[in-house]
């Protein structure tokens, strides 16, 4: 029977347990998780070197290759950000040479216009 009191003696002393609601631990966990989210959510917008993609200012060209060899041209303007897809088809008419596009060994493509 002693133990089912919610007494103890300390030093001599009795001190009762204080109740707690078991869930508040969990409440911390919660604002932890917040935490490291939003962390992870800069270091992912800073290691793809994508900040200018929120600033409400800036206009920006990206051309995103997919395994399948797709290509998408994320464009922002301003405030407006469109992402459109290529596709393969073949066109078919006359025109004049502007320059010659090179892709160099870190993925990038140099614009080079003819003189």
């Amino acid at each position: 029977m002693k133990y089912l009191k919610k007494r103890r003696k300390i030093f001599g002393k009795h001190h009762e347990f204080h109740e707690e609601d078991p869930l508040s631990g969990v409440a911390n966990l919660f604002d932890v998780a917040i935490v490291m989210v939003v962390g992870l959510l800069f270091s992912l917008v800073s290691a793809y070197q994508m900040v200018d993609l929120l600033s409400p200012t800036s206009e920006l060209t990206i051309v995103k290759k997919s395994d399948d060899g797709k290509l998408t041209i994320i464009r922002k303007d301003k405030k407006e950000i469109r992402a459109q897809r290529t596709t393969q088809n073949e066109v078919e008419g006359e025109g004049i040479r502007l320059g010659t596009a090179y892709q160099l060994k870190d993925g990038r493509v140099v614009y080079v216009p003819s003189e």
